[in-house]
């Protein structure tokens, strides 16, 4: 597998995904890096749509990063979504039939599976609120709603269109779909609200994958690249972006590796986690400004 970094411009930004088939991509974003990986998910099921009279042209801040720790991952789990609350680390992963729910020793990696995905489903984001965890799906139009104490299942929410990630500000949760917009959704009946366009420097940002609440912004993976965006939940510009690249050693890349997904805030003690799809290692990272 190839594991490189692209620099290409803005206007160069859609370049789509043909599921399951081909690989006939380099999503292109000002200084985004597209990194190799296994098999594609597909393009978002619609263009976004974006009111030029409301983009705002924010120049982001750039950021870098340091490893504090490194603690052991399963390869075996393809993330989708990661959590931690109250000391306990929450994964959620994807591929049909392999879709699991599940919470991860820190210091071991072992994963004690709490609920698995009917076969036919492809497991999305997930986050905690109130003591439920909330699970999307991929294209089944699905979320699913544990109780975190038992894992025993609650309710089971139908939305439409498909599933990507999922977050909290700890009252309403927010959605992305795999384009430009996220959408705040009511976490007791998953109504969806009208939705924010994400924009970098005035142009709509698509693949937006797993996402974090981090001190009154959104933290958003952009599917296939090293970058986290940070956003404004409100406005939806974008006002830092921070480049991982090379965050996993270039030894314990294999055919099976694939990209950066998911990001973990631990609240009490600031500490930021981040990892990938079927990656052998969890980072405990702090970022500073290039």
């Amino acid at each position: 597998m190839i594991y490189k970094s692209v620099f290409v411009p803005l206007s160069d930004y859609f370049r789509f995904v043909t599921m399951k088939t081909t690989i006939t991509i380099f999503l292109a974003i000002f200084l985004l890096s597209a990194c190799g990986s296994g098999t594609l998910r597909g393009k978002p099921s619609s263009a976004t749509a974006t009111n030029a009279s409301s983009i705002r042209f924010v120049e982001p801040k750039y950021y870098t990063y340091s490893i504090l720790a490194t603690y052991p991952h399963a390869t075996t789990s393809y993330t989708q979504g990661l959590q931690y609350v109250d000391g306990i680390l929450w994964e959620g992963t994807g591929q049909n039939g392999k879709s699991v729910l599940q919470q991860v020793d820190l210091a071991t990696g072992k994963t004690k599976v709490i609920a698995r995905l009917p076969q036919s489903e492809f497991g999305e984001g997930i986050t905690l609120l109130n003591g439920k965890v909330y699970q999307l799906t991929w294209q089944s139009n699905k979320a699913y709603v544990y109780k975190a104490a038992t894992g025993r299942k609650l309710q089971e929410f139908r939305y439409p269109g498909e599933g990507w990630g999922l977050t909290t500000d700890g009252k309403q949760l927010y959605l992305s779909d795999g384009t430009a917009k996220i959408y705040p959704v009511d976490p007791e009946t998953f109504r969806r609200g009208k939705p924010v366009t994400v924009t970098l420097r005035g142009e709509p940002v698509n693949y937006l994958n797993e996402l974090e609440w981090i001190d009154g912004r959104i933290w958003a993976n952009i599917y296939t690249t090293d970058h986290i965006a940070i956003i404004h939940p409100t406005t939806g510009v974008v006002e830092g972006l921070i480049d991982l690249t090379g965050l996993l050693p270039a030894t314990e890349i294999t055919a099976q590796t694939d990209v950066l997904n998911g990001i973990a805030y631990d609240a009490a003690t600031k500490r930021i986690f981040v990892t990938g799809k079927n990656w052998s290692r969890l980072f405990e990272i702090t970022i500073s400004e290039k």
